[in-house]
């Protein structure tokens, strides 16, 4: 049952600089129960810029929902979601790291830096398409996110 406070179409920032990450996330969420707008930042830097609608992120949304890569160029996600978190402006937008790595001290670190959840990225394809569409169904239409 989706929630009334979610009816409204929902701004989504992929963090991500695989672009073949990219296009399956894009698939996977266009068949989506919920009306959303994705926006990618293929790096650390950008995701930053369009969070603080900076440069040519001046009329960017404020997301409802970020899906961050740890494991990016410029900036990592690890800082980004450092810096996040650290922002009175922005630590309430819940991020959901999603990534390949496995390593037990990614995931302490990023729960550590308050991530919202830590997924890991499938390999294949199939699955991973299953993991963006339960992102989905639980980010979008169970949870109560804060307003904008």
């Amino acid at each position: 049952m989706m929630n009334k406070r979610n009816c409204r179409p929902i701004d989504i920032l992929l963090v991500e600089d695989n672009p073949g990450d990219v296009r399956l996330t894009k698939e996977a969420l266009k068949e989506g129960k919920v009306s959303n707008k994705l926006y990618v930042a293929e790096d650390g830097e950008d995701a930053l810029a369009f969070l603080r609608r900076q440069g040519r992120h001046a009329d960017a949304p404020r997301p409802d929902l970020i899906l961050l890569d740890l494991n990016l160029p410029k900036k990592s996600g690890r800082e980004v979601l450092e810096e996040i978190k650290d922002d009175p402006d922005l630590k309430r937008i819940p991020v959901v790291v999603l990534t390949i790595s496995k390593d037990e001290q990614d995931v302490l670190k990023s729960y550590n830096l308050h991530a919202n959840c830590y997924i890991t990225k499938p390999v294949d394809l199939e699955k991973f398409i299953e993991v963006v569409e339960s992102i989905e169904d639980f980010w979008l239409t169970v949870v109560m996110l804060p307003p904008r």
